[in-house]
């Protein structure tokens, strides 16, 4: 469908669309204001023949990621400030789990204008590190998002400054939305949309723009399964919002939306699933493998939704939104390890021994048989049901998957050995 033909289509919605808080007209302006690839990049589109072979559908990654600072989040904070700074305005408050930071930092710092970013205390150094690379003060206050929101709010009314919420302002959200134009583009015949859902600016922008250009294109939002509330929201017709959030996917740990991002979601999106962590871990590690990129938990989680039962996309065009790649190091390990935990490429094996010299270096030498690799081993002697000259041998050990892990255990059994997985009891 052309943009004329996605124009006259949408002429019948007009009056609906009137009635938004954003409208398409808001995310053409910002798409003029954002017309400096300095702030902000049209980021690729990548084939991924894999993923498609997983859901028998053609799939296309759009690599948002690659943005500047590492997530889509300068498109809505760079349109907003930049016409703050040009009314006068010289000082930005934000608050941030990670990258809303980054883009107000970078938007305010492009403007000319200071920044002082508000952050949960446990916020991933990196981002942390980043957000003061582009040019912010950072300040870790709050033990969660909210916390850290009330902070800010309170520093930003007893002072001179702006508050930048990171979805619950039109200008976010209208420069949130070049992104979906910017993806229409991309791939015009896209059947299905596959969006994060955090706070709701997101999934309002982009939804806004796909729904104008191509209405037939649906759009999916995927929440995490610990920050969920789009479905009580909706249920209910008001936001609602969770007291504690539970996700790695902190890019989307916003335990609420609000009531213009509800409203854009009643009226944009299709559909909205729900992926646990598990979902999410296994997805980051399949973008690693397959994709050959690095994605965070909020980045993944179009790609956890893309896999799970929840979604049919097969036949389809579909274009899941890698929205950022902000991951922390130590949590890429602790995916890593989860998603290999889950494939049984990472097993923990609890053998029962004679508590004699030689039985370990015998059972390691039925592993190494196997061909697989002890990455440790522990000596558990003070166990009750342990009789006395008897102890247990806990290997964690790396294999090739469930099969391999089977054959391990097997082999152990068999030179008489009583021996038990306990992966899942660690």
């Amino acid at each position: 469908m052309s943009e004329s033909d996605a124009d006259a289509d949408a002429d019948a919605g007009t009056v609906a669309a009137e009635e938004l808080p954003v409208r398409y007209v808001d995310i053409e302006r910002a798409r003029e204001r954002l017309d400096d690839d300095t702030v902000v990049k049209q980021t690729p589109v990548e084939t991924s023949t894999s993923l498609g072979e997983f859901v028998d559908a053609e799939v296309y990654l759009k690599m948002e990621h690659l943005q500047w600072t590492g997530s889509f989040k300068t498109r809505g904070a760079y349109n907003k400030i930049s016409q703050d700074v040009d009314a006068g305005v010289d000082e930005f408050i934000a608050a941030s789990a990670g990258n809303h930071a980054q883009g107000v930092a970078l938007a305010a710092t492009k403007c000319g204008a200071d920044s002082t970013i508000y952050m949960p205390e446990d916020a991933p150094q990196t981002k942390v590190d980043a957000t003061r690379g582009y040019g912010a003060t950072v300040e870790l206050v709050g033990k969660d998002f909210q916390e850290t929101m009330a902070h800010a709010q309170s520093a930003a009314e007893d002072s001179d400054a702006a508050f930048v919420h990171a979805y619950d302002d039109t200008d976010i959200i209208a420069g949130q939305g070049t992104l979906g134009a910017e993806m229409y583009h991309d791939c015009p015949d896209v059947d299905t949309v596959i969006v994060p859902i955090g706070g709701g600016g997101l999934i309002s922008g982009v939804s806004t723009a796909i729904k104008h250009l191509s209405p037939d294109t649906r759009v999916v939002g995927v929440q995490a399964t610990g920050a969920e509330t789009v479905h009580e929201s909706l249920d209910k017709g008001i936001p609602v919002t969770l007291d504690e959030v539970d996700t790695i996917a902190d890019g989307i740990a916003t335990g609420g939306i609000s009531e213009a991002t509800l409203r854009m979601i009643q009226a944009n999106v299709d559909e909205v699933v729900t992926v646990s962590d598990t979902e999410i871990a296994r997805a980051i590690l399949l973008v690693m493998e397959r994709a050959k990129q690095v994605v965070e938990g909020a980045g993944a989680a179009s790609v956890a939704a893309l896999l799970s039962d929840d979604l049919d996309v097969a036949g389809e065009t579909v274009m899941p939104l890698l929205c950022g790649g902000n991951l922390d190091m130590t949590q890429l390990q602790t995916v890593l390890v989860h998603a290999l935990t889950q494939r049984k490429q990472r097993i923990r094996l609890r053998v029962r021994i004679d508590d004699r010299p030689g039985k370990m270096a015998d059972i390691s030498g039925i592993i190494s048989d196997q061909e697989a690799n002890i990455f440790d081993v522990r000596h558990d002697r003070g166990v009750e049901n342990l009789e006395v000259g008897d102890a247990y041998l806990v290997f964690t050990v790396e294999t090739s998957g469930a099969e391999h892990a089977a054959s391990i255990v097997d082999a152990i059994e068999e030179r008489g050995y009583s021996v038990a997985d306990v992966t899942r009891e660690t």
